[in-house]
């Protein structure tokens, strides 16, 4: 009887946990989709440059071209976060861009929301980019091969000659991603 009280007591007192939520350090870790990361009212600079007429107009190699792509990497690289996300247990799933490691081990890298960013030009927005820290290292066998990591996210610019992150998390668990089933619309 006393387990009884007691296990019902601590159902009582923990958190109702989402099925995509993860438990890191006794701490729920909910998953986080990309946008979230962005304020409401974040427009990007690039909008504005792609609905400019003058655009393609322009010679890819003139003086003005090249004011232009300047402007806009200035914009990709001081993109707004979202202040209130700073110190919060998350879960993100995205892609590794290693950047430090040893070996077949990465302990550092930039997780972001597609596969090829960073690699073509322009990198995603700073708000986009995750500077991820797992001491421990992981393995990454393939950059084709989403993943999850769960840990605690700051929002703390960090420069690389990759591209600029908004935020740092410092991974506790990183794990394949595995794409939720999906659904048939039931016809009502």
């Amino acid at each position: 009887m006393k387990r009884l009280t007691l296990l019902l007591s601590a159902l009582l007192i923990l958190p109702p946990v989402h099925a995509n939520d993860v438990i890191v350090n006794g701490e729920t870790a909910p998953e986080l989709e990309w946008d979230v990361l962005m304020p409401a009212d974040y427009v990007l600079s690039l909008e504005k440059m792609y609905n400019n007429p003058e655009l393609d107009q322009l010679d890819d190699y003139s003086d003005k071209a090249q004011r232009m792509y300047d402007e806009l990497l200035q914009s990709l690289a001081s993109a707004p976060v979202v202040e209130t996300l700073h110190g919060r247990m998350i879960s993100i799933p995205g892609f590794v861009v290693p950047l430090e490691g040893e070996g077949e081990r990465v302990d550092r890298f930039f997780l972001v929301p597609y596969f090829g960013a960073c690699i073509h030009v322009p990198p995603p927005p700073s708000n986009q980019m995750i500077d991820v820290h797992y001491a421990p290292g992981t393995r990454v066998d393939s950059l084709y091969d989403a993943v999850m990591v769960s840990g605690l996210l700051t929002t703390e610019v960090f420069n690389h000659e990759v591209g600029t992150a908004g935020y740092r998390l410092e991974a506790y668990r990183i794990a394949p991603y595995e794409l939720p089933e999906y659904e048939e619309p039931t016809a009502e």
